[in-house]
């Protein structure tokens, strides 16, 4: 072999170079081939990437929390009420207007409807007032009550199933009762009645769930 140094001659066995003494095993000497570049360190596989942010002490994902909706009870859930109270109310004037000869059964009447309506709409009036729902990337917050007021949440990737339901009325208005069952012991089933778009609001909740099980790393289909 030779030197590298001054390239004279050397044994194999040789540690130094006898001519010039250089140190014949350095390697941080060694002369580097044209065009060659040094080894860059390749990044992981998205595969490796992900299995080492849910291992244990692994970096994490901590994704901030956004509003996703908000609603409440819509006044047009009580379309179908207020159908019925005006075919009682009509039905009701035919009757006096036919057949009452005395103002009792007027004022019978009278007192009648404006319990009807007036009931009606308080009814509504506690509904709208008493609920409010919101529903963000990470929770979904449900309060009820009016005088006492009670606010609750749900954790999205503890939500097991989203359905809901309408009746004749409520499909031509586009208002429905959402039904959300979960493993959350205080509310397992969780009805919201009167929700405008349900369809497309019970869409916005599953997606959030499945969004959220898929940013924990749980598998959808095992839960």
């Amino acid at each position: 072999m030779n030197c590298t140094q001054c390239g004279a001659e050397t044994s194999i066995e040789s540690v130094y170079c006898p001519k010039c003494g250089h140190r014949l095993d350095s390697s941080s000497d060694e002369p580097k081939t044209a065009g060659q570049t040094p080894e860059v360190e390749q990044p992981n596989s998205p595969a490796e990437q992900f299995r080492e942010r849910l291992s244990p002490g692994g970096p994490t994902r901590d994704d901030p929390e956004t509003d996703i909706w908000e609603g409440g009870y819509s006044p047009k859930a009580m379309i179908g009420t207020w159908v019925g109270i005006a075919l009682v109310t009509l039905i009701g004037l035919i009757v006096v207007a036919t057949y009452s000869k005395t103002g009792t059964w007027w004022t019978i009447f009278l007192l009648t409807a404006v319990v009807l309506w007036g009931g009606g709409f308080l009814c509504l009036m506690y509904r709208k007032w008493s609920a409010h729902y919101r529903l963000t990337s990470q929770r979904f917050f449900h309060r009820s009550g009016l005088l006492r007021r009670v606010t609750d949440r749900i954790e999205v990737i503890d939500m097991d199933d989203i359905a809901f339901e309408q009746g004749l009325i409520e499909r031509m208005v586009g208002v429905g009762t959402i039904k959300i069952t979960s493993s959350d012991r205080t509310h397992p089933v969780l009805d919201l009645p009167g929700i405008d778009h349900v369809a497309e609001v019970c869409e916005e909740i599953d997606v959030a769930r499945r969004a959220e099980r898929i940013r924990r790393g749980v598998h959808i289909e095992s839960v």
